[in-house]
């Protein structure tokens, strides 16, 4: 008999990611998509899957009880990448991420505890731990989020892993670094870099740009997730998923350069954002000794695919950079717009 999988958020980068993964590689797996599309959901993201026989997409939101149970009812895996997942976009408007952050989540565990869902995967971040400092944090370290993205995200980590304590609900919670790839809307770093570079138009650093972050390819993050849901006995279980490849945002904004020829003169430096975190950098001994886990992919083949993604499929950001968004950048950088 198939297993039937609900991923929530599936219509989003990482979840688009996960779902085309899943389907090109399985066959006894009746895969369901629930996904509210809000800006950063994309059906466009999941047109290669459309017609593939054991797919099917329901637009619901999280937080809607009802919806929730009829989709996730008879399931035999919960995968929760649905979430408000911009720092930038956190700080305007906190009230949207406590929401569908924590809020959600605890509509999807109050369902996954009634109908006795036998796994949830609730796919939480590094930025719950806040600044590494002198060394990556590990699964055991203090949670110190400095951002409300990431506070939502620590919350409703702790809200999954409380159903564990209480309930029982078998929970496993993943804390991943800086995801990139095909398919990430262009307000995040690398694809906003990307396609300003592109188009010769400025990459906005944040202060000094020596920030550094933990970069991972989507599909090593992807591969992480299908053995998780796939091993038994992980029930209570965090996971930390990174690549080990720590980069600053102007080595990133280098390389982009590089890969794409073009001038230094593209880098712009911008005023630095409140709380601003240092370092994201995630330790990964645990993932590797127990799941024989470890990212594939190094930072320069990565990026090379993920330029190529977003050189071949221009009409995806354009469409995507000349509504909402441009708005949403003429207000973020309005010192550009200003120079």
């Amino acid at each position: 008999m198939a297993r039937k999988i609900v991923v929530t958020g599936g219509a989003g980068f990482i979840g688009s990611n996960f779902v085309r993964y899943i389907l090109e590689n399985y066959d006894d797996i009746e895969l369901t998509v629930l996904d509210k599309l809000t800006y950063a959901g994309n059906l466009e993201n999941l047109k290669d899957v459309e017609g593939n026989p054991h797919y099917s997409f329901v637009k619901g939101d999280i937080c809607d009880e009802a919806v929730v149970e009829k989709v996730l009812a008879g399931s035999d895996c919960v995968l929760n990448f649905a979430a408000e997942t911009h720092v930038d976009r956190s700080i305007g408007d906190p009230a949207s991420f406590i929401m569908t952050d924590v809020y959600g989540t605890y509509v999807l565990l109050e369902a996954t505890r009634k109908l006795k869902i036998p796994r949830f995967v609730q796919i939480s971040t590094d930025e719950v731990y806040g600044d590494a400092d002198d060394e990556p944090s590990g699964e055991d370290s203090p949670l110190m989020p400095r951002s409300p993205y990431a506070a939502s995200k620590a919350g409703a980590d702790r809200l999954a892993y409380s159903y564990f304590t209480t309930y029982g609900t078998p929970v496993v919670i993943t804390r991943c670094s800086n995801n990139y790839g095909p398919n990430q809307y262009p307000e995040k770093l690398i694809p906003l870099f990307l396609t300003n570079a592109m188009d010769d138009k400025q990459m906005p650093v944040y202060g000094s740009g020596i920030n550094t972050r933990d970069w991972i390819y989507v599909t090593d993050h992807v591969k992480a997730l299908e053995i998780i849901m796939n091993s038994g006995g992980l029930e209570g279980e965090v996971f930390n998923i990174g690549s080990g490849i720590e980069l600053s945002i102007l080595d990133v904004a280098g390389g982009i350069l590089t890969v794409l020829d073009k001038p230094d003169s593209l880098v712009a430096r911008v005023a630095d954002r409140p709380g601003h975190v240092m370092r994201h950098a995630v330790k990964t001994d645990k993932i590797r000794s127990v799941l024989g886990w470890k990212a594939e992919v190094d930072f320069e083949t990565g990026l090379r695919e993920t330029a190529e993604w977003y050189e071949n499929n221009r009409p995806w950001w354009e469409k995507i950079k000349s509504g909402e968004f441009k708005e949403y950048y003429r207000k973020m950088y309005s010192e550009l717009e200003a120079k």
